[in-house]
């Protein structure tokens, strides 16, 4: 079974070398809205008092991203943070707090999240929404499976108008939904939607 984990969740997770150093914090995830990908993490140092490094993570650099930490081979992974962050917000918009629409123009809600996969693939595996009425579902948090024909341009996020239907209540049924699609082969953005 997939783990998946709530992007918000990341953020304060220790950055952990395979020798057990710990060498940052996590201060917030970077994403490829279009590609549907982590593509980094920029960093904080550890402790109450340790603000934000100068250093950012790019997700090839993690060796694998866990329930407890986020484990990297060495701190020679760590890069430039405007290097992680130009690379992954360049062309592309904000997840948290972008318009939800289906490719029929109806407005669904406010992403609130990102729900990306554990383990190594970075990827994308669904949102948290705050729904409109136009799901059914008004002034509620549901959680939509990221597959179909997905885009992402500038502060509105697209997804096909039958992907309302597959909205689930909690972290557990987004997990199954993703895992069944997942085998099926028919997860993830498919690049050059976002136009």
């Amino acid at each position: 079974m997939t783990t998946l984990i709530p992007a918000a969740d990341l953020t304060k997770r220790p950055v952990v070398t395979l020798g057990g150093e710990a060498v940052a914090q996590v201060k917030d995830t970077v994403f490829d809205a279009a590609g549907g990908q982590i593509t980094g993490f920029t960093l904080a140092g550890r402790g109450l008092l340790s603000g934000p490094l100068k250093q950012g993570l790019p997700w090839p650099g993690v060796h694998a991203l866990g329930p407890d930490a986020v484990m990297i081979l060495s701190e020679e992974v760590l890069r430039a943070r405007d290097a992680v962050v130009d690379r992954g917000e360049a062309d592309t918009g904000q997840v948290r707090g972008a318009r939800v629409l289906s490719d029929a123009g109806l407005e669904l809600g406010t992403v609130v999240d990102a729900v990306v996969e554990g383990g190594t693939s970075g990827r994308v595996a669904g949102f948290e929404v705050a729904t409109t009425e136009a799901m059914g579902r008004h002034e509620r948090r549901a959680f939509l499976p990221a597959h179909g024909r997905l885009a992402m341009t500038g502060d509105t996020l697209v997804i096909p108008a039958g992907l309302a239907g597959q909205a689930v209540d909690d972290l557990d049924e987004l997990t199954a939904a993703w895992d069944r699609l997942r085998t099926a082969g028919e997860t993830g953005f498919r690049k050059g939607d976002a136009r």
